[in-house]
């Protein structure tokens, strides 16, 4: 069965979470059987663009809603990336009139599912999952969450996975001195000042570990504050008298780099101080390639690291971050047990297997009593 699908999102060359994740997907649904296009939200029209995008929505556009549903609905299915931030209006409230004015089976998959929403946030999300015909959420969290706080029909959910690239390898490789990594754009919430603290109490290990962040500051962040944030945690490593063993990388990295960069790593961390984030791309890359990884118990943490692929800390907590980590690198026979189950359940969270379970949700959507009973 061929199908077409259009995939409304951020998209390269933006660069945020959501981007990569949509790109990554476009390409692992296209097929000499699948047609993907893509509708991007931008801020401003942009002259380098992917071959596949279609067409460019520009936020607060007039009308421009109507040109994007236009667009999308010249495809089979319809696939709306949602997050609160991407979208024009407050709260991203635009996304509501392109839903409205789709008349093609639409899946939604959700990047954020808040417990305590505003009541706009909440009502914008309750409409959009009406709307659609599919709602897609990348943990089994976050579908419950939805079932136990918002009205949405328990069989119209399914769950699966972020998705990954393969990024597995036989060895480590780099410096004999351990490496911890944290990678992502950088901002408030990130938790990183709580990771640079844990250091000043692993300085005993020999060979010294090291501590390496990746990653441009979030643009959004850039327009508001500048790069406050990076200069406070850059401060804060000298004051406490570890800046020769924190390292600040200010770069997005593509995927050969990124990848590069992570078989080097001994352990991946992540110190978040979000209590409500369901799903987390980092995370996912850390587990497919087989690293051992120490994380605040932020949910999606708590899912996926719940078989023993990794270490959960509390969040703000510096000495149980450095207890942790000092586990993973002085424990006979724990990073390895770690990094054994982390490759067990990788397969299942790579890109090919997740791009065929959009295709199963999609060809269930095609079917004409799904598309009655969505009507």
């Amino acid at each position: 069965m061929s199908v077409s699908y259009g995939v409304l999102s951020t998209y390269p060359p933006t660069q945020c979470g959501l981007a990569t994740f949509s790109s990554a997907l476009v390409e692992s649904l296209r097929s000499p059987h699948d047609e993907v296009g893509v509708v991007s939200v931008v801020d401003s029209p942009e002259i380098a663009v992917q071959p596949e995008v279609g067409h460019q929505w520009v936020r607060g556009a007039v009308g421009g809603w109507a040109v994007a549903a236009t667009a999308l609905n010249s495809y089979d299915v319809a696939i709306i990336q949602h997050e609160y931030g991407i979208f024009g209006g407050r709260d991203g409230a635009e996304v509501l009139a392109v839903a409205r004015a789709l008349r093609v089976p639409t899946i939604v998959v959700l990047h954020t599912v808040l417990v305590t929403p505003t009541v706009h946030q909440r009502a914008i999300l309750e409409e959009l999952t009406r709307i659609c015909t599919v709602v897609v959420t990348m943990t089994q969290t976050a579908r419950q969450r939805l079932i136990e706080h918002y009205p949405v029909d328990p069989s119209m959910i399914r769950v699966i996975p972020h998705g990954a690239v393969d990024n597995r390898s036989g060895d480590r490789y780099g410096s004999i001195a351990p490496l911890i990594l944290t990678w992502g754009l950088l901002g408030q919430g990130k938790g990183i000042e709580w990771a640079i603290e844990a250091m000043t109490q692993l300085r005993d290990i020999r060979p010294a570990p090291r501590y390496c962040v990746v990653g441009e500051t979030h643009p959004r962040v850039v327009e508001q504050y500048g790069e406050r944030y990076r200069r406070g945690l850059v401060s804060r490593a000298h004051r406490l008298g570890v800046a020769d063993a924190v390292r600040f990388d200010a770069r997005y990295l593509d995927r050969v780099e990124l990848h590069r960069l992570v078989r080097q790593a001994d352990v991946v961390l992540l110190p978040y101080d979000s209590r409500e984030q369901v799903t987390s791309g980092v995370l996912i890359e850390a587990i497919t390639a087989g690293k051992p990884v120490v994380s605040t118990g932020f949910p999606h943490a708590r899912e996926l690291l719940s078989s023993g692929a990794g270490l959960i800390v509390q969040r703000q907590d510096p000495t149980g971050i450095a207890t942790a980590l000092r586990r993973v690198l002085t424990e006979p026979g724990l990073a390895a047990g770690m990094a054994a189950e982390a490759s067990r359940i990788a397969p299942q969270l790579l890109w090919p297997a997740v791009a065929d379970q959009y295709r199963e949700v999609a060809a269930d959507a095609l079917r004409p009593e799904t598309a009655l009973a969505t009507a």
